[in-house]
């Protein structure tokens, strides 16, 4: 394809949506070095960070969610957002002139494909859970193809325009290769200790934390260091709780800024279930109990959890359930060496490899189908 490739990727809100954006873009990158890529996000949201500090150009809309109950007056407001935003994007459009446009879920993706598609750009969509979000299924039928991790997407979906790819993930890792020891050292933590990495998303979550800090002194007492990713919201009352605790094997951080090495230094995981999560798991095969967010649409956590349980790739606890029985289920895998050794043979089985790449792929096929019309 001699034409030049322009694309412009939508979508944010959380880690979960923008990371998978920032893998795809960078796939692209890869394949097209002269490809020239656009972020839209919304105002206000993580996107609005992340993304140039990939090193990417990101635009903001004024856009947000709709506020519950849906006749709330209130929603007048996020109507007429929606279509500053719709207008917006038709302006953005005009002047980068894409011939593709990718939608990752999210508030932004929305009024951006909805302009792309009503000024005729082809559109990729990618979902990353086992149940459609809101946002995708309205932009379905406007969507070329469709990229999915999970089966049984057709539900969603018209099923001859999914492609199954899997969730992309970071980058940096698949590219560490320090062994458990050299990780741990990284960190700054014992190398022959057992070792459990506790993540909640990129926002923090309140039952994992409170969980944990309940059981502090259990793990203290079992001697086993606890890497614990509180969230920024949770950071000041986790450390409060560990210092009162005299905690020394159990370390509470807002943020872990590298996670390829925080991976590494664990033998288990527990965690959220949002899609990424679930996707890293699976190619780093790392044992998990995942505690899937009560607080998300159509309970798609819950789902993208029991996607690995069913088949013994992880251990499944209930969010209602996590204070009262998380923290003895994490001390009891990690002495069970036999059980992690077959939850990760299971879990990597369900991995997809190059997934960024192969939705890079469906990204440049489409665009150079456009140019022949």
């Amino acid at each position: 394809m001699n034409k030049e490739l322009r694309v412009i990727v939508s979508g944010g809100g959380t880690g979960g949506h923008i990371f998978p954006a920032v893998s795809i873009a960078n796939a692209i990158k890869s394949l097209r070095p002269d490809a020239k890529i656009k972020f839209v996000g919304a105002k206000g949201r993580m996107e609005m960070e992340k993304v140039p500090a990939a090193g990417y150009e990101i635009v903001g809309l004024p856009v947000r969610g709709l506020i519950r109950p849906l006749w709330s007056p209130k929603n007048i407001g996020v109507m007429i957002d929606f279509l500053k935003s719709r207008s917006l994007v038709k302006s953005i459009i005009k002047e980068f002139k894409p011939n593709v446009a990718v939608g990752v879920g999210g508030y932004a993706s929305a009024p951006t494909l909805n302009a792309a598609y009503s000024m005729g750009i082809p559109c990729l969509i990618q979902e990353q859970n086992s149940y459609a979000g809101v946002t995708n299924k309205s932009l379905a039928r406007k969507a070329k193809k469709i990229c999915v991790a999970y089966d049984g997407m057709e539900r969603f979906f018209p099923e001859e325009r999914i492609v199954k790819t899997g969730n992309p993930v970071r980058q940096a890792l698949l590219d560490n290769t320090m062994t458990k020891g050299q990780a741990r050292q990284a960190m700054g933590i014992e190398a022959e200790r057992p070792t459990i990495l506790v993540i909640g998303g990129s926002l923090g979550a309140r039952t994992i934390n409170e969980s944990i800090a309940a059981g502090i002194e259990r793990f203290e007492k079992a001697g086993i260091q606890v890497i614990w990713q509180t969230g920024n919201y949770y950071a000041e009352e986790c450390q409060r709780i560990a210092k009162e605790k005299n905690a020394v094997l159990v370390r509470p951080q807002a943020f872990i800024s590298d996670m390829a090495t925080a991976y590494r230094a664990a033998d288990i995981v527990i965690s959220r279930a949002g899609a990424s999560s679930i996707s890293e798991l699976c190619i780093l095969a790392k044992a998990s109990i995942l505690v899937p967010s009560p607080n998300v649409a159509e309970d798609h956590q819950t789902k993208n959890a029991r996607a690995l349980s069913d088949k013994d790739a992880a251990l499944f606890v209930a969010d209602k359930e996590a204070r009262e029985k998380l923290v003895d289920t994490a001390i009891s895998l990690i002495r069970d060496n036999a059980k992690i050794a077959d939850m990760e043979k299971k879990v990597y089985q369900l991995a997809y490899r190059n997934s960024a790449e192969v939705i890079a792929k469906e990204v440049i096929l489409l665009a150079e189908k456009s140019g022949e019309e």
